[in-house]
């Protein structure tokens, strides 16, 4: 709109002035929120779940050595609320089986080395917990060799149990196999040692609870039975890896009759605690810790702390209790109970993005606000500098206020800003430079100086006695500024009084 003189009014300031500027905080501090938010979601689809308070072990027939380990362990993991289900079983193959199929429920079991041909996919080794000691009991002259017993009667064990498969495997490495002149039968345990005393069988292949230290004392002192020394052991071990050479020191079995009359030596495989590659990392940390204070005392068969060990035979050291192994508990589940120790582990880990990502992206917030504000007002310092550039040359009156008019938009662009309160000073800086480069545009090397007021009255009355051509007088009424009015007033009167002389 312009005024009654005609010419333009100078422009409104129209700026806004806020506390803080949300819009330019939110884009600041949007895509730090983001990165972060991304990380702590990555950290929960990362972080292991609580742990189970139940679990199921496979273990052996009821009142067996592993029956009775699995009890134990059953007692000590409930000190930590954890509930164990213990399922009866016929041994270590079925313990296999179960173990390896995907249907069933069993998270662990105790099963001997040496039984898998080929090791299922998914099982993993928490160690090695016992001794399975093998041990053969004999009939007639003395016998240095497994091969002289061809062509006898040999109880090898049940069906589908483990002594049955390492008997097997050690008489095939002797050249004794099924179908031959040697007469193999399916009895063990309790069955096979009445047969050999009754002297139905000749030998008694004996394996696990049948094999263990009293049995074994028992049947030595039994007339016309004889215990075979496995005087190849340490060959037997260096051929099958899972086995163990042991030696019963003389007197062991009996100091006062003096049995064994010389040390005894007999093979052995061990006992592995299998479980499913998913076992939580907590779990197997308890379940080592059962192993140890079930099976890690002295016994004839082993040192005090000999078990459990990390023994990798058939299956692989699962990578929770290779760390356990190496530096025990982790210190949260040292100092901690069991369940707290397991909510601030996970916590834990998400925290870790949170000081990676979050931490540090708020420190550079109050950075990235400030430049964003100032961006705004910097953005026009690259036009003026043009506009200035643009003065300092020799203009035609035309071209002179075609400058200015574009400085014009960029004052009013800049007058209809909205900024924070904090950088009003950058804002009036900006201002005053506009002013500085208008001043310029209209013909002077300053600012307008206090004097303004007069020579604004003094451009209006030289504007009222006469017209400027192309009207010169409106677009220096559009400059804002009394010093450039005064200018083209003086400007338009030359024009005039040249046009009348002319």
């Amino acid at each position: 709109m312009k005024s009654r003189t005609g010419r333009k009014p100078p422009p409104r300031l129209v700026a806004r002035f806020v506390a803080i500027s949300w819009r330019d905080l939110a884009v600041t501090f949007g895509p730090i929120l983001l990165v972060s938010a991304a990380a702590i979601w990555l950290a929960v689809r990362l972080i292991q779940p609580a742990p189970p308070n139940t679990l199921t072990m496979s273990a052996g027939p009821k009142g067996s050595t592993f029956w009775n380990a699995a009890e134990k362990y059953k007692a000590i993991l409930a000190r930590n609320n954890i509930t164990l289900n213990v399922l009866e079983s016929e041994g270590s193959a079925q313990n296999l089986q179960r173990l390896a199929d995907p249907k069933s429920s069993v998270d662990v079991a105790f099963v001997q080395d040496g039984l898998a041909s080929k090791v299922p996919g998914g099982l993993v080794s928490l160690g090695s917990v016992a001794y399975v000691p093998l041990v053969v009991f004999y009939h007639g002259p003395v016998a240095s060799r497994l091969s002289q017993f061809e062509g006898q009667r040999i109880a090898i064990g049940a069906e589908g149990s483990g002594t049955r498969e390492l008997a097997l495997t050690l008489l095939k490495a002797n050249g004794i196999e099924p179908g031959g002149a040697t007469k193999l039968l399916p009895l063990s345990g309790d069955d096979a040692a009445r047969e050999l005393v009754a002297g139905k069988i000749d030998v008694a292949i004996l394996a696990g609870d049948s094999a263990q230290p009293p049995v074994m004392g028992r049947l030595s002192r039994m007339p016309g039975i004889r215990f075979f020394d496995f005087v190849q052991a340490d060959a037997y071990a260096r051929r099958f890896p899972y086995l163990t050479a042991i030696t019963i020191p003389m007197g062991a079995f009996d100091f006062g009759r003096n049995l064994p009359a010389a040390p005894l030596h007999f093979i052995a495989p061990t006992a592995e605690l299998v479980a499913r590659d998913s076992l939580h990392p907590a779990l197997s940390d308890l379940l080592i810790e059962a192993a140890k204070e079930v099976h890690g005392r002295s016994t004839l068969l082993q040192r005090a702390g000999e078990f459990p060990a990390p023994r990798a035979q058939d299956f692989p050291i699962s990578a929770d209790a290779a760390r356990y192994y190496k530096s025990g508990k982790s210190f949260l589940y040292r100092v901690l109970p069991f369940w707290v120790a397991s909510l601030a582990d996970r916590l834990v880990v998400l925290l870790v993005p949170i000081i990676v990502v979050l931490i540090p992206g708020l420190r550079i917030v109050p950075s990235l606000y400030a430049w964003r504000v100032k961006s705004r007002i910097y953005r026009w310092y690259g036009s003026l500098i043009a506009l200035e550039r643009a003065a300092m040359a020799d203009n035609s009156p035309t071209e002179r206020r075609a400058l200015i008019r574009q400085l014009d938009k960029i004052e009013e662009s800049v007058n209809g800003m909205k900024m924070p309160l904090a950088y009003a000073e950058q804002f009036y800086v900006l201002r005053e430079h506009i002013g500085f480069v208008r001043a310029r545009l209209s013909g002077t090397r300053e600012a307008p100086d206090a004097n303004v007021g007069a020579e604004e009255e003094q451009a209006e009355e030289s504007a009222g006695t006469a017209e400027a051509p192309e009207g010169g007088s409106n677009d220096a009424g559009t400059a804002g500024t009394a010093g450039t009015e005064a200018s083209h007033a003086n400007e338009s009167g030359s024009n005039e009084t040249g046009e009348r002389t002319h």
